[in-house]
């Protein structure tokens, strides 16, 4: 059975699910699955689309018959190392990032996603696994995994990350909510 691999960071802009993933392979094969909308499509999605606009069309491909086509407005890339963007309509779009790394015969891929709720997002975690395991899958040559050995049994460990970082948030306000009136009280 899979196993959760994802983390909560918090950025600037917010709060991230953050995943993982090593490859033996050189980055520029790494980002070819990526970048490629034929090897993008083995495991998560297709796009259409020049990427060089900054804009394109993009559909995730397991998600079933319904999947709608969304907007990608491609915020950084600077390949092979470096992406970021918005997916979907403005205002409710998502975003996301990869980042690669090479050392060693090694490539390391840390990919990133914003969530939107800490309490309504948890599941994001568990998709992302879920296609991360599908890449590694597809570059194998291997059988996709299934998504009934994700969902709902990794559900927890993001709730969990997601209750834990909301109480010390909620804790840091507390504090800093008691630091400024013993500053107005001076």
């Amino acid at each position: 059975m899979p196993q959760p691999t994802g983390r909560l960071v918090r950025k600037d802009d917010g709060v991230y699910v953050v995943l993982d993933r090593i490859f033996k392979a050189p980055i520029e094969d790494v980002w070819s699955w990526f970048s490629r909308s034929p090897r993008l499509a083995e495991w998560v999605g297709e796009y259409k689309g020049l990427p060089s606009t900054g804009a394109l069309k993009f559909r995730m491909n397991a998600e079933g018959d319904g999947a709608e086509w969304g907007n990608v407005s491609i915020l950084e890339c600077s390949a092979p190392h470096r992406f970021a963007a918005d997916v979907g309509p403005a205002g409710s779009s998502f975003r996301v990032f990869w980042h690669l790394k090479e050392a060693s015969s090694h490539t390391t891929l840390t990919f990133g996603q914003r969530l939107r709720s800490l309490k309504d997002d948890a599941n994001m975690g568990v998709g992302w696994d879920y296609y991360l395991d599908r890449l590694l899958a597809a570059r194998a040559g291997k059988p996709m995994p299934d998504w009934d050995d994700y969902y709902p049994d990794m559900l927890d460990h993001y709730e969990s990350l997601c209750r834990e970082l909301e109480q010390d948030i909620h804790a840091e306000q507390v504090a800093l909510h008691a630091v400024n009136a013993r500053a107005a009280g001076d």
